[in-house]
């Protein structure tokens, strides 16, 4: 299994309309998002839930993603904030 770090991830800033904080999400996992107030645990929650996507896929017989296959870039550095 591969390294759950590996895989990349974005990070949005939540407007006050959506509750503020900021939102993450994984290229290669459309159904695995998760928030914070603040970046750093918005990261943290979200590798929780990333976590338990894995898991769950896992467990259903699904096959598990290699890193940065859902992404258009290949490139190691994909997380990123953007105040949109």
């Amino acid at each position: 299994m591969n390294n759950l770090f590996s895989y990349p991830f974005k990070i949005r800033l939540l407007s006050k309309e959506e509750g503020g904080g900021y939102l993450i999400s994984f290229p290669d996992f459309n159904e695995c998002i998760s928030d914070g107030e603040t970046p750093e645990e918005a990261i943290k929650n979200g590798f929780d839930a990333l976590q338990e996507t894995i898991d769950a896929l896992y467990n259903k017989g699904f096959s598990i993603p290699e890193p940065f296959s859902g992404s258009k870039s290949k490139n190691k550095i994909a997380s990123e904030i953007s105040e949109n």
